[in-house]
């Protein structure tokens, strides 16, 4: 099977396109056709090297699988040949989703939700899973609640806002004006351009001085710094971002906040969850651009220049086609 392999840590150069094994399959697991993955912010910090004494050389990295069940292990009565699954590979677990093929444990797989393409499925398994994480199972964000979810138009903001609103939050979130209008569509109330905006001071005139009770930070650093200057008392911020420095969270304590630093665990009781959401019109992916397998650099250096381009949602990659469709630069 063709495979892109990360042969070095470094820049968007160090994966290489090969033909590589296909993998065994042991009893509990399935091996699936990969039609379509998708790129995520942790992809490039493996690529460089932020984990490197959890990724051996070389790798096959990707943590979004949409595609078809060839084999099924021994002892796997869940699903059969044919069946259209998709799921998030073990995390720094063995090989990941760049390839043509994947092995996967059942547990982490679940059934495709019917109305959406193995592109948009690709697009969902990672960011959705996190979001469900966050917004869930951490913060127990409820009906009625208000909730600032930073970075609105990306590819883990474009789910947290449908997610928010199916829940029956207040949905503020932080935009540039030109995605405002997009945005709103996905659900959000209300949005702050965080170019010309102190999104602090924006939030308490939308609140009435209360503050929100949830913040979902997809950002990190000053950000996650100044977000609880934005909460009502005993509100609660869940962030995503690895903090590689000691940040200083006194703002918190005045409010005795609750801080939640998630690193998304998989399984299928998620992914069944969001295919209930999916299947009901309530959540839908949101793809930004798509390349081949064999494109995976430039994806990389698209995603990590994403402010550099009008890029919304997510960076879907066509294993199985060459689909390419590209966001134009910003001006």
């Amino acid at each position: 099977m063709k495979a892109v392999v990360l042969t070095r840590f470094g820049g968007v150069d160090a994966f290489e396109l090969r033909d590589v094994s296909v993998p065994k399959v042991e009893p509990r697991q399935v091996r699936v056709r990969v039609h379509a993955t998708a790129v995520n912010p942790l992809d490039y910090q493996i690529r460089r090297g932020d984990y490197a004494d959890l990724v051996p050389l070389p790798a096959i990295i990707g943590h979004d699988v949409s595609g078809v069940i060839e084999e099924v292990g021994s002892h796997v009565t869940e699903f059969r040949a044919g069946d259209a699954v998709y799921y998030t590979p073990l995390i720094f677990g063995g090989p990941g989703s760049y390839a043509e093929q994947h092995v996967a444990d059942v547990e982490l797989v679940g059934r495709k939700p019917e109305n959406l393409s193995h592109l948009e499925a690709a697009s969902l398994t990672l960011v959705g899973g996190t979001v469900w994480e966050s917004l869930v199972t951490r913060a127990q964000l409820t009906v009625g609640e208000t909730i600032l979810i930073h970075g609105g138009s990306g590819g883990v903001g474009t789910i947290a806002i449908q997610i928010a609103r199916a829940i029956g939050a207040r949905v503020i979130t932080t935009a540039r004006a030109g995605d405002h209008e997009f945005v709103h569509s996905l659900g959000a109330d209300a949005a702050i351009d965080f170019t010309s905006t102190d999104y602090v001071d924006a939030v308490a005139g939308m609140t009435q001085g209360k503050g929100v009770d949830v913040v979902f930070d997809t950002i990190g650093g000053d950000t996650l710094t100044r977000s609880p200057l934005t909460l009502a008392d005993a509100g609660r911020v869940v962030s995503i971002v690895d903090i590689t420095q000691p940040q200083n969270l006194i703002e918190a304590w005045g409010r005795n906040a609750a801080y939640h630093f998630v690193f998304a665990r998989q399984n299928r009781g998620k992914l069944d969850a969001l295919t209930t959401l999916v299947e009901r019109g309530l959540v839908k992916p949101v793809i930004g651009a798509t390349l081949p397998l064999a494109r995976m650099g430039e994806a990389h250096e698209l995603l990590e220049n994403r402010r550099s381009y009008a890029l919304r949602g997510k960076i879907a990659i066509d294993v199985a086609g060459e689909t390419v469709a590209l966001p134009p630069r910003r001006p």
